[in-house]
């Protein structure tokens, strides 16, 4: 299973050339069987530029995931924790085996007509 996740362009580009091997999120997904993740890179980008695979999911208090995370975070850590401020419980989705698209996508070829997602979004195969 995949999904869809809302990347800033700058954030997208280094899960892509390989720098940022954690995509922080205050909240994750549920379900257990997402195996990747499509990436949106935002406005003004606004395209679907890639994928990766997920390596798990760690989750911890802020100052606890930045201290397992850090090395391979892409942000800084004034970023991660104004990011996470007043949260108890932070998450990191582990990047693996990033994959650039050769062709941007539009949106509407991977999501149909629903927007770019705030948080995540299921991705449904044709025919399921």
């Amino acid at each position: 299973m995949k999904i869809l996740l809302s990347i800033k362009p700058e954030y997208a580009e280094k899960i892509l050339n390989g720098t940022k091997r954690f995509e922080y999120r205050r909240s994750v997904y549920k379900n257990q069987a997402v195996r990747s993740v499509v990436i949106y890179a935002t406005k003004p980008v606004g395209k679907v530029v890639g994928e990766f695979e997920v390596g798990g999911v760690v989750s911890d208090t802020p100052a606890g995931l930045w201290g397992t995370t850090r090395r391979h975070s892409g942000i800084t850590k004034q970023f991660f924790m104004e990011y996470f401020e007043n949260r108890s419980t932070a998450f990191a989705i582990q990047v693996q085996n990033p994959v650039r698209y050769d062709k941007p996508l539009d949106l509407s070829d991977v999501a149909g007509s629903s927007p770019a997602p705030q948080s995540f979004r299921y991705l449904i195969p044709n025919g399921e």
